[in-house]
């Protein structure tokens, strides 16, 4: 189980307090070379808060409808064509690299905060895979901890290598849209509609479609072209510092893990037809915007930027399929 693009709204209430590096001394947001133990304890509590506000959406989003029982492990490796993989992959590079801006501006060297921020989103997704172990509806999934580890790692590699992140781990989500029709049982004795099944899956809505709709998430490898070429190359006047070059990853007509099969609320078995409700990749080129290298002396503006970073802005994009088809978005 996964939830992917996890905690957002962690996010969202964390990261602009770790912003505006090159702030007046006496100010809050600015990064000091010594270890603040006023700020450390702000961002102790803080982060406690918003790690159990986080933890009751969880919780009442994937686990209030489930029974628990004893430890066990589950491999998932094959569920939701790797949707929920890319998930775990993008969560925690998003956790690893908000947990190292908020180690950073309590006053840790770049490489401890580095550290204490990989080992921080793995620590958040180790415990929610913990919390699966006990759900009978899932499982501790080893497969899971080795995309965390995945994205922890591409954070952690490129802060040490770099002191940059030139490829970051976006996403997006976007509006939900079902096949219209009726979908019958094997028997033929119930119905229900594709609408009905999604949302039962995934629920409905803008928060719903982005924290946990495999058929509405995308996401992005977001690859900044400037920050691997010197300024003075005569590429650096085709790729301005903030743009970036987008690759994404998604999945459509996803209505069961492995298979579009299930059992209805009254028993009833239903079985989409591969032939009219294939199961697919969809791999996507766009472009996108690093917003934390627009220039701009407002802070307002930085911490704005920078609590956005972590969504791939809608831009034209092409997709190409494992259907073998190629399609064209003037905005996705």
């Amino acid at each position: 189980m996964n939830i992917p693009n996890l905690f957002a709204c962690f996010l969202l209430i964390a990261w602009p307090l770790a912003q505006q590096v090159n702030a007046r001394p006496n100010d809050l947001s600015q990064t000091t070379d010594s270890l603040n133990h006023k700020r450390l304890k702000a961002v102790l509590i803080g982060g406690s808060i918003a790690y159990g506000a986080a933890s009751v959406t969880l919780y009442h989003a994937w686990y209030k409808n489930y029974d628990l029982g004893p430890f066990h492990t589950y491999n998932d490796s094959g569920e939701w064509l790797g949707m929920d993989k890319a998930g775990h992959f993008y969560a925690t590079y998003a956790e690893s690299e908000l947990a190292a801006r908020l180690a950073r501006w309590t006053g840790f060297s770049p490489q401890k905060a580095a550290w204490l921020g990989a080992g921080t989103g793995m620590l958040i997704q180790t415990t929610l895979e913990v919390m699966d172990g006990f759900s009978e509806k899932w499982g501790f999934s080893w497969t899971d901890m080795a995309f965390n580890a995945a994205g922890a790692a591409l954070f952690l590699a490129q802060e040490l290598s770099w002191k940059d992140q030139k490829i970051r781990l976006k996403g997006s989500a976007r509006r939900s849209t079902y096949p219209e029709g009726t979908v019958f049982s094997l028997d033929r004795k119930s119905q229900t509609t594709l609408k009905a099944r999604g949302q039962a899956l995934f629920g409905q809505g803008p928060v719903h479609n982005f924290l946990k709709n495999y058929n509405a998430t995308t996401t992005w490898l977001s690859i900044n072209p400037a920050s691997f070429t010197s300024r003075s190359a005569p590429s650096a006047k085709i790729f301005p510092v903030w743009l970036n070059i987008a690759i994404g990853f998604g999945a459509e007509n996803l209505y069961g893990g492995y298979h579009n099969t299930w059992t209805g609320t009254d028993g009833a078995v239903f079985e989409l037809s591969e032939d009219l409700y294939p199961r697919y990749h969809q791999y996507f080129l766009s472009i996108d915007i690093d917003l934390s290298k627009i220039p701009t002396k407002s802070k307002v503006l930085k911490t704005l930027f920078t609590s956005l970073n972590w969504l791939k802005i809608p831009a034209p994009t092409l997709e190409w399929n494992t259907l073998g088809k190629f399609k064209g978005y003037v905005l996705y």
